[in-house]
């Protein structure tokens, strides 16, 4: 059930992501329908120009002059005039180029020029000699005008403001969300911790109560012995769950030390686990670390016990590995490795989400509370170093 949620979760958000994608690709289409309808409107506008230029060319008693000077180079576009040689001889709206037939001028304007003609081939400047015949005088080259320039740039301006209004917006609801959830494991670890500490504190005065009454019954009191262990245990969980979200109580401590005692007390778990499984010490010298030793021992069990729930063969084998780190902002990294079923890839990016278990009876809340005690708490890393299917996994801790 909880793997079907991050399925249609993952869904969902690729459903959006199309969506988003249609309307920026439907943006950008509508655009440069609207910028191709400008330019023939351009070219339209500069061909009726093209057109009196001609008729008043072809009639001694017409002014040419006036239709060029009042009427084509009054135009809103960018404007490139050549002679029939296409050699420029008159500009305007090309930017900050002189009006003088300078060597270096003309180079920028010929270059301007060959740009304007990939948005569309040049106009003829033609007329009609009642005894030549068709005559053309030159060519008019025609650029986009500002209208069509900035309007081929508002979507990308529209995208990126929206695109950043989104990210700003995202962040600080991932921010919110986290200070939620922060505070929500904190207030349930410290509740959790309330509620066992007066039956525990009950508990262990019956315990004391009954060793006094059988004293003299050793089979007693070694059943006494386990259930004080066991209450033992439970008090230290209860002060695992006080210190969560309490001020940072780090010390410099042995992680192999630590790890030690894991492994001594997962060995005498095991045969109440019902599982057959060896468990390997391979400690490299290591530095102290600054560390809180309660919540690194639980953090460390949570992940053996993983370890052993995902053994599904007799002849299971757990590895607890440390070294120096191979990341320079960490100090040592700690391997917890097994030859379990492993995890499969679709399930991977999802193992330290709270909720998500592949158990039929988990909670899918230990590897999300080991990640926050590790790397809010104690500013490491925990991350999935490795994991075959069939071959087992590796989890790695940076501290």
């Amino acid at each position: 059930m909880q793997t079907h949620i991050y399925e249609s979760k993952g869904r969902f958000k690729g459903i959006l992501f199309g969506i988003a994608l249609a309307i920026i690709v439907g943006l950008l289409f509508y655009t440069e329908k609207l910028v191709n309808d400008l330019r023939q409107e351009a070219r339209t506008i500069l061909q009726f120009y093209s057109r009196m230029y001609a008729t008043a060319a072809s009639d001694p008693n017409s002014d040419v002059d006036f239709i060029f000077n009042e009427i084509i180079e009054r135009t809103y576009f960018p404007i490139i005039s050549t002679n029939q040689d296409h050699v420029p001889t008159f500009w305007k709206g090309i930017g900050n180029i002189g009006s003088e037939r300078t060597p270096e001028n003309l180079e920028r304007v010929n270059r301007i020029k060959n740009r304007m003609k990939t948005i569309g081939e040049p106009l003829p400047l033609t007329y009609e000699d009642p005894i030549n015949g068709k005559q053309t005088l030159g060519y008019l080259y025609y650029g986009d005008s500002a209208t069509i320039t900035h309007l081929r740039w508002l979507p990308i301006i529209e995208l990126g403001l929206v695109g950043l209004f989104i990210l700003i917006g995202f962040i600080g609801f991932s921010t919110i969300k986290k200070s939620e959830e922060r505070f929500l494991w904190v207030g349930m670890a410290k509740e959790t911790a309330h509620q066992l500490g007066t039956p525990l504190s009950s508990l262990m005065g019956w315990i004391e109560v009954i060793r006094e009454k059988s004293y003299k019954r050793a089979g007693t009191l070694k059943v006494i012995e386990e259930m004080e262990q066991d209450a033992v245990r439970l008090t230290k969980v209860a002060e695992r769950f006080s210190q969560i979200g309490s001020l940072e109580d780090l010390r410099d401590q042995d992680i192999n030390k630590i790890l030690l005692g894991v492994a001594r007390y997962i060995r005498r778990r095991l045969p109440q686990m019902q599982k057959k499984v060896t468990v390997v010490e391979d400690f490299s010298d290591i530095p102290c670390v600054p560390a809180n030793s309660d919540l690194m021992e639980w953090v460390f069990e949570n992940l053996v016990k993983n370890a052993v729930d995902s053994i599904n063969h007799d002849h299971g084998l757990i590895r607890l590995s440390s070294g120096i780190s191979d990341r320079k902002q960490y100090q040592i990294f700690v391997d917890v490795s097994d030859n379990g079923r492993g995890i499969s890839p679709k399930d991977r990016k999802d193992i330290f989400r709270p909720g998500f278990s592949t158990k039929k009876r988990g909670w899918g809340l230990g590897l999300n509370l080991a990640k926050r005690i590790i790397e809010e708490y104690h500013m490491g890393k925990l991350i999935l170093k490795d994991s075959q299917l069939d071959s087992g996994t590796t989890m790695r801790i940076y501290l």
